[in-house]
């Protein structure tokens, strides 16, 4: 058991360790591709828009449209002069328009923006303090690099110190020789930075997770662990043979049921033990009285001690030994078929007053040389239970027989029957020498006497108690007991009245 909560402790902390560096590592690595995927949708949708702008559209047309040797020969009248100006100044009011929208985007983005042109010239970057055309053209730029992919990590042709993410978009209206696009950058630090505050609230979760599986831990250690440990220990006492060992453990829960069935079944166990040591030696002291009484009277016959004229008065002797030893070996097989299970209840409708009657009947000689007289106090001429008929006459037998044993000479047995409640209810009652209350809770205990039995009767087996209690219990019914030292005994079952 130790060795389990060890193995579990190592593998929580061997988990924690991999879960840890997975989400420093991994985890690192995924949030920084998916803010990466989100930032670029992000700055192509809004490239996309600048691009469409009708600003920009105008801006480019006029710097398209702009050529040096297009303004002819120097002699321009004034009506031509006054018309550039007018177009020079419209033009400055796009760019100037145009170059507020462009920071207020990438101020708002945190971003750098950029008009280029196809050669790689930058028109306009809001890095700088005011628009300048043609302020920087880069070396090997070429938009097809873009067009294959989405954006672009780096330092963009070496335009920047650090890295960014750039994203491309063409500006839609022009040729292939007078292309422009829409740049834009963003700095990597800041995502590196958004990553970073990502991970600083998923670690201080895990580690919130950590710590209530700790406290798992540490509850399970208390709750399961430690009292299984005893449990363990309590099991090994056991297996040792001290069955009087008892498992501390007081929970509530399931670990405290399974400690008070081990410990009640530690009991029965020692209680079973103790009396199957009871049990063999009665046994023993049952069978070795009468056998050493028959070894002895045989072998004095047969050397001749015994003259033979009184043999016979021994063998009669021997015949009641033989007779003691049969009663009690038929009544130790019936307890086993009971114990086993092996006698099955052929359960049946017949009169329990007749039966009551047959079985006073069947004692009518030991009654009549003891002057005893049996009473039946039956209820109706008839009254039908369902039960196992032989085993019922068993019960009565016994019931009876032990009646008699134990009433005084001259006075008489009542045999009644009553119902009440769909049951039957049997009593046999004796006026004899009744039974000490001491000795009343363990009548029910296989080979039991008491003193005045054992001095009154001596063929008796201790056994026939028993086997009523377990003939009774096989029915589910009950079997009460009611005695007064002195005055008699009164023993009542119940069985199921027949329908």
């Amino acid at each position: 058991m130790k060795h389990v909560y060890s193995r579990m402790l190592a593998l929580y902390l061997g988990i924690g360790i991999l879960c840890f560096f997975l989400i420093s590592t991994a985890g690192s690595w995924l949030i920084e591709r998916q803010l990466e995927s989100a930032i670029c949708t992000q700055l192509t949708r809004g490239a996309g828009q600048i691009a469409a702008d009708e600003d920009l559209t105008s801006y480019l047309s006029s710097v398209t449209a702009e050529n040096p040797a297009a303004a002819g020969d120097n002699t321009n009248d004034s009506a031509t002069d006054s018309s550039l100006k007018d177009t020079e100044a419209s033009d400055s009011s796009i760019e100037d328009t145009l170059w507020r929208n462009l920071l207020k985007a990438a101020d708002f983005q945190g971003t750098v923006i950029w008009l280029m042109r196809g050669d790689g010239t930058i028109l306009m970057n809001t890095d700088e303090d005011s628009p300048e055309k043609e302020t920087e053209v880069l070396d090997g730029f070429s938009s097809e690099d873009l067009s294959e992919k989405q954006y672009q990590t780096g330092d963009f042709y070496g335009a920047f110190s650090s890295s960014q993410l750039s994203v491309l978009t063409a500006v839609n209206g022009f040729t292939d020789s007078d292309s422009y696009y829409v740049v834009i950058h963003f700095p990597l630090s800041s995502l590196y930075d958004i990553r970073s505050h990502i991970l600083a609230v998923i670690l201080p979760v895990f580690f919130v997770v950590c710590l209530l599986f700790a406290l798992f831990l540490l509850d399970y250690r208390k709750r399961v662990h430690i009292p299984l440990q005893k449990i363990l220990k309590g099991a090994s006492e056991y297996a040792g043979g001290n069955l009087s060992y008892n498992i501390p453990v007081n929970s509530e829960g399931e670990m405290g049921y399974l400690a008070q069935s081990l410990n009640y079944m530690a009991e029965r166990l020692n209680r079973n033990s103790e009396y199957q040591r009871r049990f063999v030696a009665n046994i023993s002291h049952d069978f070795r009285s009468p056998l050493t009484s028959i070894k002895g009277y045989v072998e004095a016959m047969l050397d001749g001690t015994i003259p033979q004229n009184m043999q016979e008065r021994y063998l009669k002797i021997i015949d009641f030994e033989s007779g003691r030893l049969e009663k009690l070996t038929r009544s130790l097989l019936t307890l086993n078929e009971l114990d086993v299970k092996k006698r099955l209840l052929h359960k049946q409708r017949f009169d329990i007053n007749d039966v009551l009657r047959k079985t006073a009947d069947s004692f009518e000689g030991i009654c009549s040389e003891r002057d005893l007289s049996l009473k039946l106090l039956l209820s109706g001429n008839q009254l039908f239970v369902r039960a196992d008929l032989e085993q019922i006459q068993q019960v009565l037998y016994n019931l009876l027989d032990n009646a008699i044993k134990f009433s005084a000479d001259h006075s008489f047995i009542v045999l009644e029957t009553a119902e009440k409640n769909e049951k039957v209810f049997v009593s046999v009652k004796d006026h004899g020498c009744g039974i000490s209350r001491e000795n009343l809770s363990r009548i029910w205990d296989r080979f039991f006497k008491t003193d005045v039995s054992r001095g009154r009767d001596r063929k008796g087996t201790g056994l026939g108690l028993s086997i009523v209690k377990e003939i009774i219990n096989a029915h589910d019914q009950h079997i009460n007991v009611i005695s007064t030292e002195g005055v008699g005994t009164e023993f009542i079952f119940t069985l199921d009245k027949a329908k």
